[in-house]
């Protein structure tokens, strides 16, 4: 598990020596013809010098090839015709001269050191001009005409590894940045490349300029697996390291904002369609963040936890859906304007890692008078939740809509999961609100919910993956450059072979890792009551061991009361016989008086009770229903629970949640 590194590129003077030499390489071949046209002046006169016929033939030989040069360039333009026919012809000739006179004969030499190199620095500036020749003279224009854009110019191209980027500027009145990127498939098509390895990303000033991406080997098909955290230890404001991009560069996302960098703090939406790898995506991401130092995290999952069981003992809160998750969403809301107004009063304008060390600062006190105030600092809160289009369905489709406007300056990001982010199943409010994305693979359908459209018009296609290429994504976030946007990546895969690496993060986060500040835990608590109990941190052993992996005890460590015994009866003898009929045993068991039906007052006080018992146990979301067996246990009708309901509502007792008959248990205050 070590930090995250780039790749060693080697010294500044290899780097630019190779820099050197590749822009070199496509300025040689007109040098290397001069000098094999006097080695071939030097060996002919040695083998001819003597020869009336070689003489004959050479002469011959010039003028055929002269004349092909001419015929074969017909379908090139004028001016690179009569430029190739001019340059045969030359070399030719004082081939023929030197062949039969020898290469220093008379003018010959001169015309060697003055002539050779002139044609060769007539093809190198030849070369340096044809991305701008008007004449159309490029070898890029006919594949521009063959995708209908055939007055666009292609400026000098960047080439990098796997990844070659040009400068696009299309005619003046006549093309537009739409051109482009509708034209983007019949380029790829041209290149007999996929669809997404061609990219155009339009420049924001410029209706007419743009960049042209084109990836020509996807590095994505190699599966790479998960191997830990890129950066254990380190703050969450660092990059969180998923993958890597179609052309090697890591795959990169930022949570906090930087008030530096001018970037600002994110909420995240992870959306795929099944076997998209949605699940390893969210590992990815869970392990970063829960391997940073400075962050707690709440995590909601209706699937029980099922792909994230072994991390479990990491979360500061865990909800299995339903009514506990409806908790967590009260509880959000409840602590973002209490740790909006912590920051504001120790100084934050939005969190930063300074906001999570105790404030030793006069810059950040919340004191009047200026002191050094000491108080506890506040780690970074994520709240995740897991196929949420079940918390969705529950709470409705703007559940999330509060939260998502307002947590980021609380330093809370909110991480969505689920399969389809249509209309129907979150509101538009909640989707804006919701700046990053990682698309994965989805139905073609769906592609405009998940990413923005100037991200698929510059050639962003998910629709073309579906469940065919798991963890292959499209990400869009605060600090990734823009042109990267429709660059694919794929995130790393998790087996059942990191489960011993997942059990040590586990156990470094309970020994390590941050835990609630009490303006948290205090907003937390004063909402969910004793369901909010916040993870504690061991400071007692600091050596990583497996969490929530129980050892199987030894066969004599086990206490047997007898196979398949009741603990009340394990003191019964089976020799002893029965004791004889007594008065009453034949007494009707069933189908008797179960009890008188309690007053007005007791009533009330029972329901109170029952209150403080659900509030006990955490379930502090209820509804009619929850009631069902106290009411038949006290002959009571669930619409007299549905008044008391009310009644508490009105009392304080209780509070309205977003869905119609549930309401919130509130916590009753305890003596300090």
């Amino acid at each position: 598990m070590a930090p995250y590194a780039l790749p060693d590129h080697g010294s500044n003077g290899g780097s630019i020596s190779a820099y050197l030499l590749n822009r070199a390489k496509p300025h040689l071949p007109p040098w290397l013809g001069v000098g094999a046209a006097g080695l071939a002046g030097a060996l002919g006169n040695w083998r001819w010098g003597d020869s009336a016929a070689a003489g004959v033939g050479l002469t011959l030989a010039s003028v055929a090839l002269s004349g092909a040069t001419w015929w074969i360039g017909r379908s090139t333009s004028a001016q690179r015709r009569l430029h190739s026919a001019i340059t045969v012809a030359s070399g030719s000739a004082w081939v023929t001269a030197a062949c039969l006179a020898g290469p220093t004969a008379g003018p010959l030499d001169d015309l060697y050191l003055m002539g050779g190199p002139a044609l060769a620095l007539s093809w190198n500036v030849r070369m340096l001009l044809r991305t701008s020749d008007a004449s159309g003279e490029s070898g890029d224009k006919g594949l521009l005409e063959k995708v209908g854009l055939a007055r666009a110019q292609i400026g000098a191209a960047k080439v990098e590894p796997n990844r070659v980027t040009a400068p696009v500027a299309l005619e003046p009145g006549e093309q537009t940045n739409d051109d482009v990127t509708k034209s983007l498939a019949r380029l790829a098509s041209a290149l007999d490349l996929p669809r997404n390895a061609v990219r155009y990303t339009p420049d924001p000033g410029s209706e007419r300029r743009g960049e042209l991406v084109i990836v020509p080997e996807d590095m994505l098909t190699e599966v790479v697996e998960w191997e830990g955290p890129s950066n254990v230890g380190g703050s969450i404001a660092e990059p969180l390291v998923l993958g890597r991009y179609d052309d090697g560069a890591p795959l990169l996302i930022w949570l906090p904002g930087d008030p530096d960098a001018g970037r600002n703090s994110t909420h995240i939406l992870v959306a795929g369609g099944t076997g998209s790898g949605k699940g390893d995506t969210a590992l990815n991401l869970l392990t970063e963040v829960l391997s940073r130092r400075d962050v707690i995290v709440w995590f909601s999952d209706p699937k029980m936890f099922q792909d994230f069981a072994t991390l479990r003992p990491a979360l500061d809160w865990a909800a299995e859906g339903g009514a506990s998750t409806e908790l967590m969403v009260a509880a959000v809301e409840a602590v973002i304007p209490a740790r909006t107004r912590w920051l504001g009063a120790h100084g934050y304008r939005q969190w930063v890692p300074e906001a999570a060390d105790v404030q030793n600062s006069r810059e950040h006190t919340c004191r009047p008078d200026g002191t050094v105030c000491g108080c506890a600092g506040m780690p970074f809160l994520v709240t995740w939740f897991e196929e949420a289009a079940n918390t969705l369905r529950a709470l409705g489709d703007d559940a999330f809509t509060g939260i998502a406007q307002e947590a980021r300056s609380a330093g809370v990001s909110l991480i969505v999961s689920l399969q389809r982010p249509s209309y129907d199943q979150m509101s538009t409010s909640t989707r804006a609100s919701l700046p990053s994305v990682i698309a994965l693979g989805c139905d073609a359908r769906d592609e405009g919910f998940a990413l923005p459209e100037t991200v698929i018009d510059a050639g962003a296609h998910p629709g073309a993956w579906g469940n065919r290429r798991p963890g292959y994504c499209y990400v869009v976030s605060p600090g990734i450059d823009e042109a990267r946007y429709p660059s694919p990546g794929r995130t790393r895969r998790f087996t059942t072979r990191v489960v011993p690496v997942l059990e040590q993060l586990a156990a470094w986060v309970e020994h390590n890792g941050a835990t609630a500040d009490p303006v948290t835990a205090g907003a937390a608590s004063s909402v969910a009551g004793r369901a909010y109990t916040g993870r504690t941190t061991d400071d007692t052993d600091t050596a990583p061991r497996p969490v929530g992996l129980r050892a199987v005890p030894e066969e004599d460590d086990m206490e047997y009361g007898g196979l398949l015994v009741d603990p009340e009866d394990a003191d019964i003898d089976p020799e002893v016989e029965l004791p004889e009929a007594e008065e009453g045993d034949d007494a009707p068991i069933f189908g008797q008086e179960a009890g008188h039906k309690p007053s007005p007052e007791e009533a009330r006080r029972l329901f109170a009770q029952v209150l403080e018992e659900f509030e006990d146990e955490g379930r502090m979301v209820v509804g009619p229903k929850d009631f069902t067996d106290w009411c038949d246990r006290h002959q009571l009708s669930r619409s007299w629970v549905s008044l008391r309901l009310k009644e508490a509502a009105q009392e304080g007792r209780l509070d309205a949640t977003n869905t119609t008959g549930r309401w919130r248990i509130v916590p009753t205050l305890t003596a300090a």
